[in-house]
């Protein structure tokens, strides 16, 4: 099978193009989802804190010293189906401790679910990528999971995880994390998509990584006519499995008066990586009203906005009043229309952050908001 893209045909959707494209005898990589997101921080224990009382998420699992982990502390939170797993390392002078001084707290790995690691790693180390993992597996009463891992855009990893076998909580390795503080959550659901930041020229080399070594179609396109401000520019593709399941939209910096964020970002995290996790949900009013109540700082919008943005996006199903008072932004395509909404940073470096987004048909970006 080739794993060249074909141009797209910019009269179909992408839902059309996704459909007609997809192939699963043909996939080689068969991805059934997103099955965690690891962040490499300074502290664990304080990071858990912060994602259960700002945003919801529960105590799951628990690595670290006490279950004979000697290098390091790791987290697992969970809402619904959005995992997180929080690592420190309890040591200085190791990977993660490295990590951590260079970038600061951020994403160190996607971690997709797969029914054949061993297989993905093959696959993926033989169409060119550098292995992060050779296939490794972990056992405990409850059964198996499979690991395996490659390398993408700077220090960022993905890890396939075949987990069929395995009736535990999370892991091998891990043990149940209880907790007498579990505040209640605010509505997340699952990893929309993750989006990446690359350094300049460096857009179009990691989107023929994504389709020659993953089998990733491009399915949306924003250059810096489509993305720009008369100071700040960036460019943007974003890169699709052939099921739809995994998206990650790749951006690169433009040319502007002033330096954009993507910009800002690899100043900061000295480095290309992951900038923000998209996060969906089914009523994104109450979960940001939630979590504005909780102490997540999202982005202003000039209430100039709300004035015309019903003339640019049509109908909504939703009183403008809360959306403007939220800050939540709209954008339609030719599926429906999305509403969607972004954290300020959450480290104190200005690099990563979360977006919060309801899809209500629509299987883009918000083009119309970048």
């Amino acid at each position: 099978m080739s794993t060249t893209a074909v141009a797209p045909n910019k009269k179909q959707s992408v839902a059309e193009r996704l459909k007609a494209e997809h192939q699963p005898e043909q996939d080689f990589l068969p991805l059934k989802g997103t099955d965690y997101v690891e962040f490499y921080v300074g502290n664990a224990k304080q990071a858990a804190h912060f994602y259960k009382t700002a945003m919801g998420f529960q105590s799951l699992a628990y690595s670290g010293p006490e279950t004979g982990n000697k290098e390091s502390a790791r987290y697992v939170i969970r809402q619904n189906k959005l995992t997180f797993v929080l690592t420190t390392s309890i040591r200085p002078g190791n990977p993660i401790a490295d990590h951590v001084a260079r970038h600061g707290d951020g994403v160190k790995s996607i971690a997709l679910t797969v029914d054949d690691a061993t297989s993905a790693w093959k696959e993926t180390t033989k169409r060119g990528a550098k292995s992060f993992m050779e296939p490794t597996t972990l056992k405990d009463e409850h059964g198996k999971v499979v690991l395996s891992g490659i390398h993408t855009y700077g220090d960022t990893v993905h890890v396939f995880v075949e987990r069929g076998d395995y009736n535990g909580l999370f892991m091998p390795g891990f043990e149940k994390w209880e907790s007498n503080y579990n505040p209640a959550p605010t509505g997340l659901l699952y990893v929309d998509h993750c989006v990446g930041n690359v350094g300049w020229n460096q857009m179009n080399p990691w989107v023929k990584f994504y389709e020659d070594v993953m089998g990733f179609r491009n399915i949306l396109s924003f250059d810096d006519k489509d993305i720009s401000t008369e100071y700040s520019a960036l460019m943007s593709k974003v890169m699709s499995n052939g099921n739809g399941f995994v998206k990650f939209p790749i951006n690169e910096p433009a040319e502007g008066k002033k330096k954009s964020q993507v910009e800002e970002y690899l100043d900061f995290y000295l480095g290309e990586g992951v900038q923000h996790v998209a996060i969906a949900t089914s009523n994104i009013i109450e979960t940001v009203t939630d979590l504005q109540q909780r102490g997540l700082e999202f982005l202003k919008i000039p209430g100039t906005y709300y004035d015309t943005v019903l003339d640019r996006v049509g109908h909504i199903d939703e009183d403008l009043k809360p959306l403007r008072e939220l800050g939540i932004l709209v954008d339609r395509d030719d599926e429906g229309y999305l509403l969607q909404i972004f954290s300020k940073p959450v480290e104190d470096r200005p690099t990563l952050f979360f977006e919060i987004i309801q899809r209500k048909g629509a299987k883009s970006f918000g083009k119309g908001n970048f």
